[in-house]
């Protein structure tokens, strides 16, 4: 094993991606995190694989003295503690001098969610007479139906789908699997696509569901690009991503009666209290409709 800090932040990454699954934007966050870390070690002469615990704290408020955000600042804080725990796992070094730094008090932000009436026009915009609009009505539907990622939909393929069945097979973090149900509204839309304009975009042959118009793997970034495109034609100016969606879901299926552990299932959270937040939406929801219908409010 490499002594050298550089080798091992790349043997560390590996590990996350060839072992645990990860994607390649979250290695790519963690790359860029260690990279800052090891160039202030150098810059400070302190060494890399066995700092103090004071040093890290110092790297730490180096950060906030530069305007960092609490979320990047605790970000930098778990890919330092995830390096040394895979360090001290290999034996090479005799503690995690990260573990016992604390995480800067996050502002509790509750996910935003859709209005119906956008959400309505958003799902309506396509075009169902040209191949692309098939398409992007069908990725705007599975997405609203199953609350899936926009990484986990750009990796769908072929055999992910099960039209007769209702349901679709994603691959979440860490490559952990769900099964998730789709509505018949949604079983519709996938297979018009897939019937009438997915033989049109297909150049060359590939598994993948979702195509551009060049016969490639339809990418996150693509869709992201497509609903703010569908948004504009509808005539909203309200900025809507693929997040948004998902939080939509999540929150309609709370206010529809769906219990919390169910909701937690579908979005493939680890933690009970990740999903937890949607309950909050939904009070705040009801604290509005009772402000403004109470006599009293």
């Amino acid at each position: 094993m490499p002594t050298d800090a550089g080798q091992l932040v790349g043997r560390f990454l590996e590990d996350l991606a060839v072992q645990r699954g990860y994607s390649p934007n979250t290695i790519r966050a963690y790359s860029i995190d260690l990279a800052s870390y090891v160039e202030w070690t150098e810059r400070l002469g302190i060494s890399p694989l066995v700092p103090t615990h004071r040093q890290l704290r110092g790297y730490l408020g180096e950060l906030d003295r530069a305007r960092y955000s609490r979320r990047t600042i605790a970000r930098r804080l778990s890919s330092l503690r995830a390096f040394f725990a895979y360090l001290l796992e290999n034996n090479i070094v005799a503690s995690n001098p990260a573990s016992v730094l604390s995480a800067p008090k996050m502002p509790r932000r509750l996910p935003k969610v859709a209005p119906q009436d956008v959400l309505d026009a958003l799902l309506a915009a396509p075009d169902p007479s040209t191949a692309v609009g098939l398409r992007d009505r069908a990725v705007l539907e599975l997405l609203y139906a199953t609350g899936m990622r926009v990484s986990e939909l750009s990796a769908l393929d072929t055999g992910s789908l099960d039209f007769t069945g209702g349901y679709v097979r994603v691959f979440g973090k860490g490559s952990k699997e769900r099964i998730l149900p789709i509505h018949r509204l949604a079983i519709d839309r996938l297979r018009a696509y897939f019937r009438d304009a997915r033989p049109e975009m297909t150049r060359l042959p590939t598994d993948a569901f979702f195509l551009s118009t060049r016969g490639n793997r339809l990418s996150p970034d693509a869709v992201r690009r497509l609903m703010r495109r569908h948004l504009e034609s509808a005539g909203e100016s309200l900025s809507i991503s693929p997040h948004v969606l998902r939080h939509t879901y999540a929150t309609h299926l709370l206010e529809g009666g769906a219990d919390l552990r169910t909701v937690q299932e579908l979005l493939g959270h680890v933690a009970l209290s990740t999903t937890q937040i949607y309950t909050h939406v939904g009070s705040k929801r009801l604290s509005e409709v009772h402000k403004g219908s109470h006599p009293r409010g």
